[in-house]
C-alpha cells in the first residue's frame, strides 16, 4: 500500500480550514503541517472547529517551523488573492521541492496580468521538479472552465456571456475587505478612484483563459464596478453591513476580439442576498452553432466550491509534469470518493 499523500495547509482560515475539514474525511491523505501568522501556536483542530478524534496532535506553526524541504507532497496555500503578493510564498514552497495549489484568484491564469511572475514560477517549479496550480470556484471553474467545456459541443462560437449571482457570506476577512463589505458609498468611491477597491478578483484571468482556450486573440479587456447598497442590516460569519452601507459589489467586464466585445462577464455578489429576495445562480449563454443556455440555480456555494476544487485537484497536480499549470492543462476536475492514492501515477 502506498503511503498517504502528505498535505500542509498554509493559511487555516475560512478556505484553508474548509480544505482541512474536507481532507480529514478523505482516504489516503493526511495533514502533516499547518502554517499561520496570527494563529501560530494554537491547536490546529480547535482552530478549524473540529474534533481531533484519532488524528495525531497538530499545532499551527510558523513558516520556518513547518516548511522544511520535502516535508509534504503538496502545500495548500490560502492566504492571498494576487500573484505578486503571494509570489514569495509560492517561491518558498517550490524551492522546498513541494507541489502547490493556491486559492489566489490571479493565479488561476497568471499569464493575463503577471506574465513575468508566471514565467518565473514556471522556471522555479521545473527546476525543483514540482507543479503549481491556482484554482477555485471562480476563477477556476464557474466563469471560465465551465464555459470552455460547453464550447466543446459547438461548431461555431460567436459571443459568450458568463453570469454568476452569488453570496459572499462563506468567505473570510480578506474577501470582506476586497469587496468593501460595510463601508460607505463615499469610501467606496474614494477607494475605487485610488485603485484600492479590488472587488471580484479574477475577471482578467477568466476572460484570457476563455480567449486562449478557444483561440481568440484578445485586443482589449475592460471591467467596471458598482456598489450594492443594502437597505437592511446584514451579518455574515466574517462581515457586517448596516443599512445604507455596502453589502457587496456588482461587477461586469468585456473582452474584445477584432475590436468587438465578444466575452461578457456579469458578477453581482453580496453577503446574505436571500435577505433581500435575490436569487443566486450560475449562467452560461453562448451564441453560435448550436447555442448554449445553461442555468444552475441556486448558485454553487462559493466556500464549499472553492476548497473542494482545490482538494479534488490534489492528485492531478501531483501527477502533472513539473511547472506552472492552469485548469486548461490538467484533467477534468471531479469529486474523489475513493482513496486518493489510487489516482497517483507511479513516475518511476
Amino acid at each position: 500500500m502506498k503511503e498517504n499523500l502528505r498535505v500542509i495547509i498554509w493559511g487555516p482560515g475560512a478556505m484553508g480550514g474548509g480544505m482541512a475539514r474536507m481532507l480529514m474525511k478523505k482516504k489516503g491523505v493526511e495533514i502533516v503541517g499547518a502554517i499561520g501568522n496570527r494563529s501560530a501556536g494554537k491547536d490546529f483542530y480547535e482552530h478549524i472547529g473540529v474534533e481531533q478524534g484519532d488524528f495525531p496532535d497538530l499545532t499551527i506553526g510558523t513558516v520556518e517551523d513547518v516548511l522544511k524541504p520535502g516535508a509534504a507532497d503538496i502545500v495548500m496555500l490560502a492566504t492571498d488573492s494576487f500573484t505578486k503578493a503571494s509570489f514569495p510564498k509560492m517561491k518558498q514552497i517550490l524551492e522546498a521541492k513541494m507541489n502547490c495549489i493556491t486559492t489566489a484568484e490571479e493565479m488561476a491564469y497568471p499569464q493575463a496580468q503577471s506574465p513575468e511572475e508566471a514565467k518565473e514560477l514556471d522556471r522555479i517549479a521545473k527546476e525543483n521538479g514540482v507543479t503549481i496550480l491556482g484554482t477555485g470556484i471562480n476563477p477556476g471553474l464557474i466563469m471560465d472552465l465551465l464555459v470552455l467545456v460547453w464550447t466543446g459541443c459547438m461548431e461555431e462560437v460567436e459571443e459568450i456571456t458568463s453570469r454568476r449571482v452569488n453570496s459572499l457570506s462563506p468567505f473570510g476577512e480578506l474577501v470582506m475587505h476586497e469587496q468593501g463589505i460595510g463601508i460607505s458609498v463615499e469610501e467606496f468611491e474614494e477607494r475605487k478612484a485610488a485603485g484600492n477597491m479590488a472587488g471580484h478578483v479574477g475577471f482578467a484571468e477568466s476572460v484570457q483563459m476563455i480567449a486562449d482556450g478557444i483561440g481568440w486573440k484578445l485586443d482589449k479587456f475592460e471591467q467596471h464596478m458598482k456598489p450594492i447598497i443594502t437597505d437592511v442590516d446584514r451579518k455574515s460569519p466574517h462581515g457586517f453591513a448596516k443599512a445604507g452601507s455596502l453589502a457587496g459589489i456588482a461587477m461586469t467586464a468585456e473582452g474584445y476580439v477584432d475590436g468587438v466585445p465578444k466575452i461578457f462577464m456579469d458578477h453581482p455578489q453580496q453577503i446574505e442576498p436571500e435577505q433581500v429576495g435575490v436569487t443566486t445562480g450560475d449562467y452560461v449563454q453562448i451564441k453560435g452553432i448550436p447555442e448554449v443556455n445553461m442555468v444552475n440555480s441556486p448558485e454553487i456555494e462559493g466556500g464549499i466550491g472553492t476548497y473542494a476544487m482545490c482538494v479534488n485537484m490534489i492528485p492531478h497536480v501531483i501527477n502533472a509534469s513539473p511547472g506552472l499549470k492552469t485548469m486548461l492543462d490538467l484533467p477534468c476536475p471531479r469529486a474523489i470518493m475513493g482513496d486518493m492514492r489510487d489516482l497517483i501515477v507511479d513516475k518511476e
